[in-house]
């Protein structure tokens, strides 16, 4: 057993997810205990300079360097607060914040030769390592970057451990800022031979970002409530809304949603000025607030289904919900009704917490890149192969 801590801050930046787990086996006999799970949130100051890197401010190399090391401080914060009544953790597996994400082949025309991806987490393993006293692994992506992957979504393998079942195909779809999905094949194996089951670990397990989940939603309520909101709880202003149709179907058409996986994407695409543009086009039709929440609510919805129906090979048995957008009850009634008759869940459900599923998952990362095993899905993010994900920060103190 190795008890770790899991860190992350998605595209939502509402804070951080941490979460000290108890890691026992590794794949075809993996378990997770959850022994504490909280989320941190950013200093207001903070949030907001993070939130504005994202839409594309410019920054100095020492301004750049400042926000780095605070979102590190931050971090280490986090995992030191988590532990402070339990046994210490041998490890930590930060994410990090993500503030630039490119996929492969997006790079500017004129860099010749730059077609690989790129893809920034700031809150550097090192500092966080020192900070902690805690081996810290981080920069998880960069590994299937440079393998010409996309880096993400890294989820999907550890899904695949914690969540297949013998009889169902399952999606897990995450509804965080950007929304992902993993594709879980019904494994056909009895849940008593679990070695036997992932013995082709990987074989029919499919995954890709489907697009915006809370990052519009988040961005509509703080223009609407004149930022004295940052969300819509449970969906109910959305809820209040009627969905314009024909809106969504016009914004089904963005390039995105029609590009087959491999596929990931972030605010870089789905920010502001996305935002920004939907607002314009929504006037043409004397949308009210809750009308336009309603409505990009449905394209969050639309994209999901879409996706399903265009790349599955079939529909899912049942969708498992996590991340922050798993508590909106309008966006799960919708997704519900327009998945009918396939049935729609939460991870909780399942055993594995909605709001810490993610952190779980780098802390198992994590776990594995010390041990040498690989924690890619090749399929999943076009990586050319398996390759060990992240870099292993060590504290001097464990060095004296």
């Amino acid at each position: 057993m190795t008890r770790v801590i899991g860190l992350i801050s998605g595209t939502s930046v509402d804070g951080i997810d941490a979460a000290l787990v108890d890691v026992v086996g590794s794949q075809t006999d993996l378990k997770v205990n959850l022994v504490a799970g909280k989320t941190f949130p950013y200093p207001a100051n903070l949030r907001s300079q993070i939130l504005s890197v994202c839409s594309g401010s410019a920054l100095s190399m020492a301004e750049l360097a400042e926000l780095d090391d605070a979102i590190a401080q931050e971090f280490a914060t986090a995992a030191l607060t988590i532990q402070a009544e339990y046994d210490r953790a041998e490890l930590i597996g930060s994410h990090g914040q993500t503030v630039y994400h490119r996929p492969p082949g997006q790079a500017d025309k004129e860099i010749a030769g730059a077609v690989m991806g790129y893809s920034l987490q700031l809150g550097r393993g090192a500092l966080i390592a020192q900070l902690t006293g805690i081996t810290t692994v981080s920069n998880f992506r960069s590994a299937d970057i440079a393998a010409g992957g996309q880096g993400a979504p890294l989820v999907p393998i550890v899904d695949a451990c914690l969540l297949a079942e013998p009889y169902r195909s399952l999606c897990i779809q995450n509804l965080g800022g950007i929304g992902n999905v993993t594709y879980l094949p019904a494994t056909g194996k009895q849940a008593n031979n679990h070695e036997s089951e992932l013995s082709g670990l990987g074989d029919g397990i499919l995954g890709w970002d489907t697009g915006p989940a809370n990052s519009l939603l988040d961005l509509a309520v703080q223009h609407f409530s004149g930022g004295t909101k940052t969300c819509d709880e449970g969906g109910a202003w959305a809820a209040g809304g009627t969905p314009c149709q024909a809106l969504v179907e016009d914004w089904l058409q963005q390039d995105f949603f029609c590009q087959a996986p491999p596929k990931s994407t972030g605010r870089e695409l789905f920010g502001v000025d996305y935002f920004d543009r939907c607002l314009v086009e929504t006037s043409a039709y004397n949308l009210s607030p809750a009308d336009v929440l309603a409505t990009l609510t449905e394209l969050t919805v639309a994209s999901i289904v879409s996706s399903y129906q265009t790349f599955l090979p079939a529909m899912p048995d049942r969708v498992l919900l996590c991340g922050g957008g798993s508590h909106n009850l309008y966006l799960k009634r919708r997704l519900q009704a327009q998945l009918h008759p396939v049935q729609v869940l939460t991870t909780s459900e399942a055993g594995l917490s909605v709001d810490f599923k993610e952190a779980i998952a780098f802390a198992v990362l994590a776990a594995w890149r010390v041990r040498g095993i690989p924690g890619n899905l090749p399929q999943v993010t076009g990586a050319c192969a398996p390759v060990l994900l992240g870099e292993i920060n060590s504290c001097w103190h464990s060095w004296a």
